[in-house]
């Protein structure tokens, strides 16, 4: 039975809960005004022009800036839902609902045994860091198909990698959360219930995959970590440009193609190490899903071609499903995510402008959003690595020995 101190724990979180999101609302509904360019534009024009062709019947095949997966089309037309709402209104309601279906998780989850209601805090306290971007976009929407997958991994192994594929046909990502959950179960069932899901929007719909073609002449994204080496050279005489290509606002120029690659050769790296892990750790306790999870998306994320604000809103919720187990490693890297949310909103929209133009005020923004990031990636990946893979102690009889971590079950993934 809930006591007391409970209940007024889980008042004070749904009061917090209701006031930060009222005022994001506001200003995702423009009722309020929010410093910097308006974040909102996404869902007024790009969104409601997709809407409006994937009514048809079809993907928007002209449109490069259609770099989604089939499942994306869900999202964008989920307005429908709300017919007597204008589609921004209807869409902003929306994402406000799925990231009240998040908080449910997290205080579901934070319950019992072994479990901390820390998870719901970081979610309610960590998503207004970003201001309004986190309701102008679908990636609140993806975040909760991935946070339900992470969370119903431990009990739900088949529930958990359908969710994944799910989340996978909305925005890639969220097939990371696979790396870390145990047994056969949640692949098969993300691997036939992915194929099955994607059979059926290619049948449906024309064009569903046409977006693994539309990213290849991508530049730089400004925000990245990439991005630095453009923002130093242009003060000294590097002679590109920056401007809105393929949805986004990008360096192109001399040496992008170069740092793109080095980009895309840091994520092999990142993948490789995430496979080395897998295969070193032999044994998982409850936490480690939603540990490894946020691990691999952090460093995907970070050593991306692009660093978008609403990437943060996946590295939150991660971030607060492993803080709903007690045992979870990773308070210092969600305290550094946490941290880089903060200066992301000041780097975009607040100061934006400065960001483009390469200003000294932007630039020192970006170093410090991304050098968080990076220090949030060595110091997580480190703390996996301690808690799951045994390491060679000597006996009593001076024989090398492997101790597993004490908190680790007996049943190997």
């Amino acid at each position: 039975m809930e006591t007391t101190e409970a209940r007024r724990s889980s008042a004070w979180l749904v009061a917090a809960w209701g006031v930060t999101r009222l005022v994001l609302l506001l200003f995702a509904l423009k009722v309020l005004v929010f410093p910097g360019p308006d974040v909102t534009s996404d869902v007024s024009v790009i969104y409601r022009d997709w809407y409006e062709v994937l009514r048809t019947g079809t993907f928007p095949l002209d449109d490069v800036t259609w770099q989604y997966p089939p499942a994306a089309a869900l999202a964008v037309l989920s307005p429908a839902l709300l017919p007597f709402l204008s589609y921004p209104t209807a869409f902003t309601v929306l994402a406000c609902a799925a990231d009240l279906a998040v908080l449910t998780l997290l205080w579901r989850s934070g319950r019992g045994p072994g479990r901390s209601p820390r998870g719901a805090w970081v979610w309610v306290a960590g998503l207004p860091l970003l201001g309004p971007t986190v309701y102008a976009r679908y990636d609140v929407m993806v975040t909760a198909v991935a946070v339900a997958a992470v969370l119903a991994a431990g009990r739900h192994p088949r529930t958990a990698g359908a969710l994944a594929a799910l989340g996978a046909l909305l925005k890639v990502w969220p097939a990371l959360v696979l790396l870390g959950m145990r047994g056969r179960a949640p692949w098969a069932a993300a691997v036939l219930s992915g194929a099955g899901l994607a059979a059926l929007f290619a049948v449906a719909m024309p064009g569903a995959f046409a977006f693994l073609t539309f990213q290849r002449e991508r530049g730089t994204e400004v925000e990245s970590l990439g991005s630095l080496v453009f923002h130093v050279a242009r003060h000294f005489g590097w002679d590109g440009e920056v401007l809105l290509n393929y949805g986004s606002v990008e360096f192109l120029g001399p040496y992008v193609g170069t740092v793109s690659a080095v980009a895309l050769a840091l994520s092999a790296l990142a993948f490789g190490w995430l496979l080395l892990w897998r295969s070193a750790a032999p044994r998982f306790a409850a936490h480690t899903a939603a540990d490894a999870a946020f691990v691999a998306v952090l460093m995907f994320t970070v050593t991306s071609r692009v660093i978008s604000p609403q990437y943060m809103v996946w590295l939150i919720g991660l971030a607060a499903a492993c803080r709903c187990f007690g045992a979870s490693r990773m308070r210092v890297p969600v305290a550094l995510v946490l941290a880089a949310s903060l200066v992301t909103v000041l780097e975009f929209p607040v100061f934006f402008a400065q960001v483009v133009a390469s200003d000294p005020l932007g630039v020192a923004l970006l170093f410090v959003r991304n050098g968080l990031l990076v220090a949030a990636v060595l110091a997580a990946a480190r703390a996996l690595w301690r808690d799951t893979v045994p390491h060679r102690a000597r006996d009593r009889r001076g024989r090398l020995s492997r101790t597993p971590p004490a908190d680790t079950p007996a049943t190997a993934p």
